[in-house]
């Protein structure tokens, strides 16, 4: 489904922040940014928290060296195939990693270019991405994403690097700007084929954070997100709207692919129902991933001010 504009409307439109991000607009993000937390130790009321999900794990470990086994050694780090090959007990010395890479996955489809209260899917999905990278910066790790639309995808590999980030954020900004009423109706991204390339970089021990509506997605959707999730710490953002959530009957709505409109009728009992069914049931299904995989889950809505609801979900105090 697609929204835009009036006509003559559209110029206005480019500047407004509820519809359509600018790269000044998501830089001016970054100071908000410090009021959020991605370690992992988390608030208590946190969705990241372990009562609400598998506990971040926070940063991995390198190995360091292979050495001879001294008296005060944790007998749980002796190697034992090199142990049963020389003879004499060795340990494996570990450290902890400086940093730890996160992946930002953010979804900037047509299917995101909707929004009925406050902001459209896409925008709140650019500032929740934005304020995370900042904040993921500057906690010490690397950040890194994937921006994707439904003809385009940009790469950023995780680097602590103040350039990359710049790059993820002009990603951001430029995917979002292709959003547009006008826009030529084409084929949609698939969610698999962004998983498959998230699954490539993020082999083990990343953070990646993955901010979408969830629109088209398949049993090897499902697959990836369970083989993702065994090897990483992974959060869904499931970014909604409210009137797509809870389709009002007795309306007349007019839909639009950028080229022919049509109007739905959902004061028809078996149109409205099928509405609400296709809402409810990938909303469900992304609970479900949560319940089977242990993937924390950040539902976030495009009728909200972006930060205060990212802050209550992450269990801290209005700010």
């Amino acid at each position: 489904m697609r929204t835009g504009t009036l006509p003559g409307a559209r110029a206005a439109a480019a500047e407004d922040p509820r519809i359509r991000v600018s790269l000044p607009h998501l830089r001016a993000l970054e100071g908000q940014a410090r009021r959020l937390s991605f370690l992992p130790r988390q608030p208590a009321r946190s969705v990241l928290n372990g009562r609400h999900a598998s506990r971040l794990r926070g940063r991995g470990l390198n190995f360091e060296e292979l050495r001879d086994y001294l008296p005060g050694d944790d007998v749980r780090s002796i190697d034992w195939k090199v142990t049963a090959r020389t003879g004499t007990p060795h340990v494996r010395v570990m450290t902890e990693e400086r940093d730890r890479p996160a992946l930002i996955v953010v979804d900037q489809r047509m299917s995101m270019f909707f929004g009925s209260v406050l902001n459209m899917k896409a925008v709140t999905a650019a500032e929740a991405a934005t304020l995370a990278a900042f904040r993921i910066l500057d906690q010490g790790d690397r950040v890194g994403g994937i921006v994707f639309g439904d003809a385009a995808i940009a790469e950023i590999r995780p680097q602590r690097s103040r350039r990359a980030l710049d790059r993820f954020v002009t990603a951001l900004a430029d995917a979002n700007g292709l959003l547009s009423a006008e826009a030529p109706a084409v084929e949609p991204m698939s969610l698999t084929e962004v998983l498959r390339r998230v699954a490539r970089i993020a082999t083990r021990n990343h953070l990646v954070i993955v901010i979408s509506d969830f629109d088209v997605v398949d049993e090897e959707t499902e697959r990836l997100v369970a083989a993702i999730a065994r090897h990483n710490d992974l959060v869904l953002a499931l970014v909604s709207d409210p009137f797509a959530d809870a389709v009002p009957p007795g309306q007349r709505i007019v839909v639009s692919d950028g080229m022919l409109q049509a109007e739905i009728d959902t004061g028809d009992r078996t149109i409205h129902r099928r509405l609400a069914e296709m809402s409810s049931g990938r909303i469900a299904a992304i609970l479900d991933w949560q319940r089977r995989f242990g993937v924390p889950v950040l539902p976030l809505s495009s009728a909200e001010e972006t930060l205060p609801q990212m802050r209550r979900l992450m269990g801290l105090a209005p700010g």
